[in-house]
């Protein structure tokens, strides 16, 4: 699958994956940031953002061969990789078949176990008003939970904007592959050097999830972000670069 992507930079790659509704453009203060030391490369996922005219598709499994079928298109080798919140999943599949070509991994706003135990709202709550509502709706009542003060925090016009170009198959169909994956069998397949990033006011992935991450990767570091939720990257962006920039230059 051709996805399309935002790319900048040169150096060792650095590829940054997005997560539910979310989309390339979402990390353009981390593309500033890294550039100058990477090859930033921010692939859309398809039926999101840019690639939202692309079919979406229903297991996780199959995100993770979109994006993969991304980095050979581009000949990418060896690559460090951070994936948020569903792109956490996604990564973490990449990483549990592919690990011989990650030289590191960052697990941001995530978790092991689709289902999301105690998230806002549950999965299934999320399809049934996804059918009823649509798009635009859901984009802006979801997005408002990703941040500690939802739809007045700086970031939020921006993110939901993002979230409205999803079509509505896609949106659809992400929920289905969430719900139904569980990566928690393959967690000890993980053994590059993984920095896992929490925001400690996040609302979709609570503390539980974020644990069972690092008990469940051998070696794996935790940084956690005071007075922040699920979209750090946004809401005090200086703080999270320098969290993966330390990571980076350990690694």
């Amino acid at each position: 699958m051709d996805l399309p992507y935002l790319r900048a930079g040169s150096g060792p790659p650095l590829v940054l994956v997005h997560g539910y509704l979310g989309g390339s453009a979402q990390w353009h203060d981390q593309i500033d940031a890294f550039s100058t030391t990477h090859d930033v490369i921010a692939p859309a996922l398809p039926g999101f953002g840019q690639a939202a005219h692309l079919p979406g598709p229903a297991r996780i499994v199959d995100f993770a061969d979109a994006v993969i079928g991304c980095l050979d298109q581009l000949g990418i080798g060896r690559f460090t990789l951070l994936g948020h919140s569903m792109g956490g999943m996604i990564v973490q599949d990449i990483a549990a078949r592919h690990g011989a070509r990650l030289k590191a991994l960052v697990l941001y706003g995530t978790g092991p176990l689709g289902l999301m135990p105690d998230r806002f709202e549950p999965i299934e709550t999320s399809m049934a008003r996804l059918a009823a509502e649509g798009v635009p709706a859901t984009a802006d009542r979801i997005s408002a939970t990703w941040f500690r003060d939802g739809a007045a925090a700086p970031g939020y016009a921006v993110t939901r904007d993002i979230a409205r170009l999803a079509n509505p198959q896609a949106a659809q169909n992400a929920l289905m592959a969430m719900r139904d994956w569980d990566g928690r069998a393959t967690l000890a397949q993980i053994d590059m050097p993984c920095r896992i990033l929490w925001g400690d006011q996040d609302r979709s992935y609570r503390w539980p999830q974020v644990q069972a991450l690092w008990s469940g990767i051998s070696g794996s570091e935790l940084a956690v972000i005071p007075g922040a939720s699920h979209a750090v990257h946004m809401e005090k962006p200086a703080l999270f670069n320098a969290m993966v920039r330390d990571f980076l230059h350990q690694s």
